[in-house]
Formats: C-alpha cells, structure tokens, sequence
C-alpha cells in the first residue's frame, strides 16, 4: 500500500470534520476525491499528510518528515508564489528532499524532464509571479512532479485551467497511474472524474458515501444523497459525459 488511512477523524474550529475514515491507496491507481463542499475532501488530504491534528492513523504522517517528501508531493488547494524567482528555480525547489537539494545532475535532469512535460519550456527563465494564474497553477504541478514520489495528492488541481489544460492535466495525472505511482486529486467535475480516475471516493458528511470504480460510485442514489442533485450520463467516444440537472 502507499497510504493507509484509518479511523481518521478530524474537528476543526470545534467542529468535527471527518469521523472515522478509512481508506487505503494502492499503487498505480488515480483516486477521485469527489463530494460536496465542506465534505472534509481537503481535511483527509491534510490529516493523511499530517499537517493538521487529527486521531486514527495515518501510514503516511507517521513516517519521519524527510522520508515523508521523498514519499508524497502535496499540491494544496491554496497556491501562491511568494517569490519572484524563475520557472526554473521554482520547478527545482521539488528537489530539496532529495540528497541533491537541486543542484545535481539528477536534480536537473528530474527539473527539466517536469517542466517539459507540463509544457513549461517558454516560460523556463520567465520570473514565475508574472505568469497567468493558470500558468502558475500549471508551475506548481510540474514542481510536484519534480519531486518524483511514489504518491502525488492534489487538492483540486484543475481548478483555474482552462478547459484543454484541464483535459491535459488529467491525462497526466492518468499517465504517471500507468507508470506506477498513485495519485489522489479531489476533483469537482463529475463528467472528468468519471473519464480519467480509475477509482472514486465520494464524500458526505465527513464519511465515506462510496468507494469504487466511478461506475460504481457516480449512482443516482448515491449523488442524491450527497449533493442532492440527479445526472444525465451521455456516453461519447471519449468517455461518459455526467450533467448536473
């Protein structure tokens, strides 16, 4: 397994998050963390890193904090570039767990290979603050993939892409499950989950509702229950489309 939660619960501000969750990842799946807002999505994602208290056990905040980011590369749901320093120089920083802290040729290699597979390479010397928002978005993730850990959690990462850099990340993250290593995104798109993870965790009311392949977990009883809202599955040539109506 690469994470093992269990009986995770969390209470924040008084008020209790997450009851009890239990939850393992296994290598070469692409997780959906799928529910409504204020299901506790990011909460596991920060509990399960250990960077908010929580009771229960977490696989992955018990391990020492060095072996912890050589292990998992965290994209928060709240990204911001605090220095003007270059494309470069940000992607590197995912190098700093590693013994080369991103000055080796390792280090390079692993940079260059990031910014080259989130299409970064125009932007390569640019100061990283005067970037879009969505390039920015688009740096970060090639830092996590810098960072080259067997886990990869995004708090939604697509949010601020537009629609083909969406479409792209979501490959990617499909890509780097085929090679092995395992990804958990919380995504809000139903008809995208649906299309690119191989597996869904919905989310209610700090509980998991479901757990499967997202055939399994996107039912009409099940999104009623946890959004209160019914869908229009339109099966295309490129995967189901799911309608909110």
């Amino acid at each position: 397994m690469v994470l093992t939660v269990t009986r995770l619960s969390v209470t924040r501000r008084r008020r209790p998050v997450l009851h009890g969750v239990s939850l393992a990842l296994n290598p070469g799946e692409f997780v959906g963390l799928i529910g409504p807002n204020g299901a506790g999505k990011s909460s596991l994602m920060e509990a399960a890193l250990g960077l908010i208290p929580f009771t229960g056990i977490s696989t992955l905040a018990a391990m020492p904090a060095d072996r912890r980011a050589r292990h998992a590369a965290y994209l928060p749901q709240s990204r911001e570039i605090a220095w003007p320093v270059s494309v470069a120089d940000l992607v590197a920083l995912g190098r700093i767990p590693w013994p080369g802290g991103g000055r080796s040729g390792i280090d390079r290699i692993a940079t260059d290979a990031a910014i080259a597979r989130m299409g970064l390479e125009p932007f390569r010397k640019r100061t990283a603050l005067r970037l879009s928002g969505g390039e920015q978005n688009r740096a970060l993730i090639a830092r996590a993939l810098a960072q080259d850990t067997p886990l990869l959690i995004a708090d939604e990462p697509i949010a601020g892409l537009d629609p083909a850099q969406q479409l792209a990340c979501l490959r990617l993250f499909r890509e780097l499950a085929g090679e092995g290593r395992t990804v958990l995104a919380s995504i809000h798109d139903l008809g995208l989950a649906a299309r690119f993870c191989s597996r869904l965790v919905l989310l209610s009311n700090g509980h998991v509702l479901a757990d499967g392949p997202p055939e399994a977990v996107l039912r009409d009883d099940l999104l009623r229950r946890a959004f209160n809202i019914t869908v229009r599955r339109v099966d295309t040539p490129d995967g189901p489309a799911i309608l909110p109506v």
